[in-house]
């Protein structure tokens, strides 16, 4: 058998807590899931404006083909166009996930010639564009400002990237973002900002981190999957930089277009990250749980701010134990454990949505700090 290994190396994943097994499939999204025959509170969901469980917008199910070839729809366009306005940049291109517009970008952007300093948290789409990039990558510690100034002064290359996520999925923190452009404007280098978990999280009418801090960024990725409540991602900046990714970024090119359904949804949607009724809702949700851990007795990962709410526990057989324990009492939450999080580093990430009711997320902090006690 060519593959023998793997019985063993599946043995020693479950051995040291790190064995990810399907569940049964949810009832859901929303802010309550039914799993097993059992109503849970949803606190692990990227759904941060309780958006995912309205029904898609009726148009076209596929593209058809690849957007260059035939499957350019003039719902992508409308999208496209309605993102750009929003985001107050020239020009946005779509695609079929958040992992895709990384991966596609960066390698799309980088190459022998060039440096990419990446921060230590950076999401694995951005580590993988990274590598495919073939670029001399600097990985610097943590929201280290003095460490990327390091790297591109001592930097050989003409071609320099910083990427930085805008708000951390696992951290939940932010970069100094001002700080960042200001760097890049020294050094002549390009500011790459994922914002697939600040968009209609942060920033004025929900444009971001970048927004929020009144940066600029040369590119900037958004996801469709979180506060958008659909599906796909984007990556918006300059005409050149599309018509660029339009020509070189190959998981753009040899992809098929994104359903003109869900491209439809998010446009409907954007009028809802604008007006910042529920983000105002998310926030409020996210402080209140906040001071009832804290009042619990529940340590929070020192730095983090708004929806995402990490709980470090260390042990990855402890962070599942605790998970287990919690949907018992009728709390869906997910154990993080390597290698979405540094060893030693296992959690509970525990997210908030705008509409969670406040009574649940009271009795959610007393059952959290039974858990993890």
């Amino acid at each position: 058998m060519a593959l023998e290994w793997l019985p063993a190396a599946i043995t020693d994943l479950d051995r040291t807590g790190l064995l990810r097994t399907p569940r049964a499939p949810l009832a859901g999204p929303g802010p309550y899931v039914e799993l097993d025959g059992r109503r849970l509170l949803n606190l692990c969901s990227n759904d941060y404006l309780s958006l995912a469980a309205l029904p898609v917008e009726s148009d076209t199910a596929g593209a058809g083909a690849s957007r260059l070839v035939g499957g350019h729809q003039r719902a992508h366009a409308e999208l496209e166009q309605g993102i750009a306005r929003w985001l107050q940049l020239e020009a946005c291109l779509l695609f079929t996930s958040g992992y895709a517009a990384n991966v596609g970008a960066l390698s799309a952007l980088a190459g022998p010639d060039t440096l990419i300093v990446s921060d230590a948290q950076n999401h694995a789409s951005i580590v993988d564009g990274c590598r495919l990039g073939r670029a001399r990558v600097a990985v610097v510690p943590h929201l280290d400002l003095a460490a990327t100034a390091e790297a591109l002064r001592r930097a050989p290359e003409h071609k320099r990237i910083v990427a930085t996520d805008g708000y951390f999925s696992m951290d939940g923190d932010r970069p100094d973002l001002v700080g960042l452009r200001a760097l890049c404007d020294e050094t002549g280098a390009a500011l790459y900002v994922d914002e697939a978990h600040a968009l209609g999280v942060y920033g004025p009418e929900g444009r971001g981190a970048c927004a929020a801090a009144g940066v600029r960024p040369d590119v900037l990725v958004g996801t469709l999957g979180k506060a958008f409540g659909a599906a796909g991602a984007f990556v918006a900046g300059t005409p050149e930089l599309v018509l660029w990714l339009w020509n070189r970024a190959r998981s753009f090119v040899f992809s098929t277009g994104t359903p003109a359904a869900l491209a439809t949804t998010a446009l409907r949607r954007l009028p809802l990250l604008r007006d910042g009724v529920r983000t105002r809702r998310l926030h409020a949700n996210a402080a209140s749980l906040r001071a009832q851990l804290a009042r619990a007795g529940v340590t929070v990962l020192a730095g983090s701010e708004g929806p995402i709410i990490p709980v470090v526990l260390g042990d990855p057989r402890r962070a599942v134990a605790a998970a287990e324990q919690l949907a018992t009492r009728g709390l869906f939450v997910h154990p993080m454990r390597p290698p979405t999080v540094a060893v030693g580093t296992s959690r509970l990430r525990i997210t908030v949505q705008a509409d969670h009711a406040p009574s649940d997320l009271e009795r959610a902090a007393a059952d959290i700090a039974t858990a993890v006690s």
